[in-house]
């Protein structure tokens, strides 16, 4: 690869070193996002965003790569995303954990040169230069672990739920075993354990957290998880 561009003018260079990163960063990211996102939240609106921040990050990063920002602008990146955590929507954990997942991949696919070709055309010398192999294996890397994570066999996890419940005598510690048995055949979720938050006697309510096995897929959506505004 590196005899190759090294025949080539700076500029073809630089649009195949583009299109070649392009390529790579753009696979990889839809890859994570629908094989991996998408199949357990099916959400458009998030698939949607994770394919265009991750082409945004990547065309920002490696295109403001010569004003050497480089790592500054990745790590701003993520800190500007912390803060604002697209204000406008309260993001659940895991599809924050995603986005910063799809930033990364953007990130190292902007500002890894894959080839060293310094000695035909200057300008391209840079540490940050490694191997076309090396580029697509740290990629693939980071869909091997997101795909191990994302299989959870080797970890019991629990699904949680708010839920306002109206049966407040059952509430006591004694009863807690009938608190479950109740709640379960209400739910039809296979729960495995409760939290009791505020109690209101005045209106015979109290706000439960419920905790039941992910194999359930019955009001299985997380992103829910209080009482919209318009409602509450």
């Amino acid at each position: 690869m590196n005899d190759f561009f090294s025949l080539l003018s700076s500029d073809s260079c630089r649009l195949l070193d583009l299109l070649f990163r392009f390529c790579i960063n753009t696979v990889f990211t839809i890859t994570i996002a629908r094989a991996f996102y998408f199949p357990k939240s099916r959400r458009k609106d998030f698939f949607f965003t994770y394919v265009l921040v991750g082409f945004g990050i990547f065309m920002l990063i490696h295109l403001m790569g010569d004003a050497k920002l480089k790592t500054g602008i990745a790590m701003g990146l993520f800190a500007i995303f912390c803060i604002m955590r697209y204000r406008t929507e309260s993001v659940p954990i895991r599809e924050m954990t995603y986005l910063f997942l799809v930033i990364a991949l953007a990130a190292i696919n902007g500002l890894a040169w894959p080839a060293d070709i310094s000695g035909k055309h200057p300008e391209f010398a840079t540490p940050e230069a490694i191997s076309m192999i090396e580029l697509i294996v740290t990629n693939i890397l980071f869909v091997l672990v997101i795909w191990i994570s994302e299989g959870g066999k080797w970890v019991t996890s629990l699904s949680s739920k708010y839920v306002r419940y109206d049966k407040i005598d059952l509430i006591t510690p004694d009863k807690h075993d009938e608190l479950i048995e109740d709640l379960k055949k209400r739910t039809g979720l296979n729960i495995k354990d409760v939290a009791i938050g505020s109690i209101d006697f005045l209106k015979d309510m109290t706000l439960l957290k419920i905790y039941y096995t992910e194999d359930d897929k019955k009001l299985n959506d997380d992103t829910l998880q209080k009482m919209p505004k318009l409602y509450d």
